[in-house]
């Protein structure tokens, strides 16, 4: 069972298709609930699923976007509160945080695409790294997480899984 990831090939592809099933595992997480559900608090630190949402795209952005030298839209990133960007703001909506996800993924894709696997740029901490070590960093980001929102999900109503019952 590969879940159609290519087994075979190119190493690109087979990198992105992975990248791209964890971030479907996300979204899925958020299907069916309802608002208040995306938002409540289940960990004595905060963690909700619409947070862990929102600390996605932007790191989507940072890792590949700033770290290429690519624009970005505002990020949620405070050097005074390092958890700035999984919390949701009272303004933002389901829909809000949503449409910066695939905004993010969106922009994270065409850098992937024109920078290619050895192409280099500086994290935010000064080292240069590949996009290859990017979308390898980005793969265990997004499973990581994906396991906090199985687990959240579970708390919620019982559903868990990385892909909806068949």
């Amino acid at each position: 069972m590969n879940d159609a990831y290519p087994m075979t090939g190119d190493e690109g592809p087979m990198l992105v298709s992975i990248l791209n099933k964890q971030r479907e595992v996300m979204i899925w997480k958020l299907d069916g609930l309802n608002d208040e559900q995306l938002r409540r608090p289940m960990t004595p630190s905060g963690t909700n699923l619409l947070g862990l949402v929102k600390h996605l795209a932007a790191v989507e952005y940072g890792w590949f976007c700033t770290t290429f030298g690519r624009s970005t839209e505002p990020l949620p990133f405070d050097e005074d509160d390092e958890d700035a960007d999984l919390r949701v703001n009272d303004d933002e909506s389901t829909e809000d945080i949503l449409a910066f996800y695939r905004r993010a993924c969106d922009a994270a894709d065409l850098a992937m695409s024109e920078v290619g696997l050895d192409g280099e740029g500086t994290a935010w901490f000064g080292d240069t790294v590949s996009m290859r070590w990017v979308i390898l960093h980005m793969i265990e980001e997004t499973a990581r997480h994906a396991g906090h929102a199985d687990i959240l999900r579970e708390m919620l109503d019982g559903t868990t899984g990385y892909r909806p019952p068949r």
